[in-house]
């Protein structure tokens, strides 16, 4: 028989339109709330007017498309090219909050935060090889503590979620909590069915009918989809020309610093979920990526980028490794971001059954951070305390937020994100305990049997 050559990697796998349209639909589940969440947050704080947040968040899903197709399809050295999705970081919420209540008007914040986020996507492009051969001081000790702390702070968001979300009247009632319950046992009995398939779009399945049996006992409306637009197009600089702050600009290249962590994380913990070995040039190229995508999010009128940790969990959850499942995301949410009818659809899965999903999808974060840390000697008592001290810094802003009260305002806007905090402690106790005051094997390096 001929030879038929080296077996295509399933990363590169192009699968059947049916199924590449149905994964990706997926993933924008998976991401949407989590995307959306952001310029809402932002708009609400910095006084933008409901046509502003529409006009954001349509902006932010076409920009969530093309930075998700950069990264996973890549050009030139740009884009990891695994199944990663893009989305804006919550790392720069505060910050960007920060910015907006700086300025004179809620127009003249979004302009500022606009111009901070141009400079932040062209410092993090230039610097991207740089910061790609920086990968060993961010060995599995360190990835890994990251990765669980994302799982363990972005599960209280899930939680709350399931209880309703935050604001609901009826916070907390059994009926959210039978939705989401509902909505989590649905997710877990089709994996226990062992079937291939239906195992790989469960989370898609309990989305959908978590949603129709809240819209079939009327607890559902799709009011916003008869509101919303029919079409919609994101103009470059839609609210003016950016300015340019020094204050803003260092704020912003702040978060961009955090991302770096959030990036090689997410996309090592890919590259072992799909068995594919991420080197120094894979970081680079997903660096430049975000940085190609948060210079665009600047242009388009959306926000900074990185990698979405949720997505990371929805692979490990579903077993589909194809990259081009995320191209197909991509491009779903950039017709979702022309057609805010379309979108409208998407907006209507209300919290509780979202929350429920969320909640194997987050937890599934955390599980593949605790896996990372698997291949690290946690018996060498200094490993175990980088570990322990930064999932304790990492709680301090939920577990007493008054502390950053007490700080200057941009010190608070940074610091005041438990992610922040975990990653800078990681980094920091690592660089202490095991790079500068190297006294035996590295902290990556597991102790031989006895």
């Amino acid at each position: 028989m001929p030879d038929a050559g080296p077996r295509k990697h399933p990363v590169d796998e192009v699968l059947p339109v049916p199924k590449l349209a149905l994964y990706g639909f997926q993933h924008v589940l998976a991401f949407y709330a989590g995307a959306v969440i952001v310029p809402i947050l932002v708009a609400g704080q910095i006084g933008l007017s409901d046509e502003q947040l529409v006009y954001l968040i349509n902006a932010d899903l076409f920009t969530c498309g093309i930075a998700s197709i950069i990264q996973a399809l890549g050009f030139w050295r740009v884009g990891v090219r695994l199944p990663i999705v893009q989305g804006v970081t919550f790392t720069a919420v505060a910050p960007m909050i920060a910015i907006g209540q700086g300025a004179e008007s809620a127009t003249a914040g979004l302009l500022a935060i606009y111009g901070a986020t141009i400079t932040a996507g062209i410092v993090t492009l230039i610097a991207a090889p740089f910061l790609g051969r920086l990968l060993r001081f961010f060995p599995p000790l360190v990835t890994g503590t990251v990765l669980t702390i994302m799982g363990l702070i972005l599960l209280p968001n899930a939680l709350k979620d399931a209880a309703g979300g935050a604001g609901a009247d009826d916070f907390g009632s059994w009926k959210h909590l039978m939705y989401a319950g509902g909505t989590l046992l649905f997710i877990l009995a089709v994996y226990r069915m062992h079937r291939p398939f239906l195992s790989s779009i469960a989370v898609l399945l309990g989305l959908v009918g978590g949603t129709v049996v809240s819209w079939a006992l009327g607890d559902t409306t799709f009011e916003q989809v008869g509101e919303a637009a029919w079409f919609g197009v994101t103009t470059p600089f839609h609210y003016g020309a950016p300015t340019f702050h020094i204050g803003a600009i260092i704020a912003m290249l702040l978060v961009m610093m955090v991302t770096v962590v959030e990036t090689v994380g997410d996309a090592k913990a890919t590259g072992e979920i799909v068995g594919k070995d991420v080197g120094d040039e894979d970081i680079t190229r997903a660096l430049r990526a975000d940085g190609v995508s948060t210079f665009l999010g600047g242009v388009l009128n959306a926000f900074p980028y990185t990698c979405f940790a949720q997505n990371v969990g929805l692979v490990r959850l579903t077993g589909v490794r194809s990259r081009f499942v995320v191209v197909a995301a991509g491009l779903i949410m950039m017709v979702l971001g022309l057609f805010p009818k379309a979108a409208g659809y998407v907006a209507s899965i209300p919290p509780d059954v979202l929350g429920g999903a969320a909640v194997a999808m987050f937890g599934m974060v955390g599980v593949v951070g605790i896996q990372t840390l698997s291949k690290v000697d946690l018996r060498q008592e200094r490993n175990a305390l980088v570990v322990a001290v930064s999932i304790a810094l990492a709680l301090l802003p939920a577990a007493a937020p008054e502390v950053f009260e007490q700080m200057p305002r941009e010190i608070s806007a940074i610091l005041n994100s438990g992610i922040t905090l975990g990653a800078i402690s990681a980094i920091v106790l690592n660089l202490v305990f095991n790079v500068f005051a190297r006294t035996s094997p590295p902290a990556d390096e597991k102790a031989p049997a006895s």
